[in-house]
């Protein structure tokens, strides 16, 4: 009857989404008077898990799951439910799971929600609490199947330490050819630099820049944050950036704790894009821009003045506090 949860890995390490999903599964156990079983795949050292409430990791390992596939991580997800009787079952918001978690409701029969944002509000009925209309407003939600499926926002709940002594037990599910009906041709990703979808601060830039010659600025002050970089969709269409990078309704959803947006004037297809971020600096010279309307600290000013002089103030700030 434990509750499961998925704990994501890249190249054998997890992701910080798998210690916050970990976390929540660790709050609701304690709400059901339950346990925590994680599933681990391809995971170098499952040990960390235990510091987040995990108490049993079911570790898969099988080379056919290096690369990310929903078919079968939803198979192995439901075969390590239905063995450790899980009715509940936490995975993240991350494009990878929300790919996999409508597969993985339909294999368990399970009520999904997505977007959660907090533990449970009851436990009979069941009722989590989700963001609705691009995180403009809240909704509650009754999952009235058996088996739950909760699909944790990133950044809502944070990392908890609750120490546990967690065991480990190899797993091995069996997986079927249909399972891997589609296959991965290549992968490229950027290396070196913190990315947007684990990033929490995130420097993002506009047209009001005014050319891809000017992003050292947008660059150092991510490097001195520790920050993810990212930009508007007009400047990744004309060029400047990588789409990789374009943030919004159309392009990468950010849920930093911190998004500073310099010379972007406000879109609603990107407002509706960082809504879910929880704070929000708005640099822009133009104090009639939209963007305002959503910030929580705005600076009217030139950018290129202002920019600098941040970079140098943290510099300092950060020397004097090493």
């Amino acid at each position: 009857m434990s509750v499961l949860v998925y704990t994501e890995t890249e190249n054998g390490k997890f992701k910080k989404t798998a210690f916050e999903v970990a976390s929540y599964a660790k709050g609701v156990a304690d709400m059901i008077s339950t346990t925590v079983t994680a599933v681990a795949i391809n995971a170098d050292d499952t040990s960390e898990l235990g510091k987040y409430g995990v108490d049993k990791v079911l570790s898969v390992k099988n080379d056919k799951l290096n690369n990310f596939n929903a078919k079968a991580y939803a198979d192995v997800l439901k075969q390590a439910a239905e063995k450790e009787g899980s009715k509940v079952v936490v995975v993240s918001s991350s494009a990878d799971a929300k790919f996999m978690a409508p597969v993985l409701a339909i294999n368990l029969e399970a009520g999904y929600a997505s977007n959660v944002v907090a533990l449970p509000e009851s436990e009979s009925p069941f009722k989590v609490k989700r963001t609705a209309f691009t995180n403009k407003a809240f909704n509650i939600t009754e999952i009235t199947t058996d088996v739950k499926l909760i699909g944790l926002s990133k950044n809502a709940f944070g990392l908890k330490e609750n120490s546990a002594t967690s065991t480990a037990e190899d797993f091995s599910p069996a997986l079927n050819d249909a399972d891997f009906s589609t296959e991965v041709a290549s992968i490229d990703k950027v290396s070196g630099k913190v990315t947007i979808a684990d990033a929490e601060i995130v420097v993002s830039g506009g047209r009001g820049l005014k050319g891809p010659e000017n992003w050292g600025m947008v660059e150092e002050l991510a490097d001195v944050l520790g920050a993810a970089t990212a930009c508007s969709k007009p400047v990744s269409d004309m060029g400047w950036r990588p789409h990789g990078e374009h943030v919004g309704q159309t392009g990468k959803p950010v849920a930093a704790n911190l998004y500073v947006a310099i010379g972007i004037s406000g879109a609603i297809q990107h407002l509706a894009g960082i809504n879910a971020s929880k704070v929000k600096l708005v640099i822009n010279n133009d104090p009639e821009a939209p963007f305002f309307k959503a910030a929580d600290y705005g600076v009217v000013g030139d950018a290129f003045e202002v920019v600098p002089q941040l970079i140098e103030k943290l510099k300092e700030f950060k020397a004097n506090n090493a």
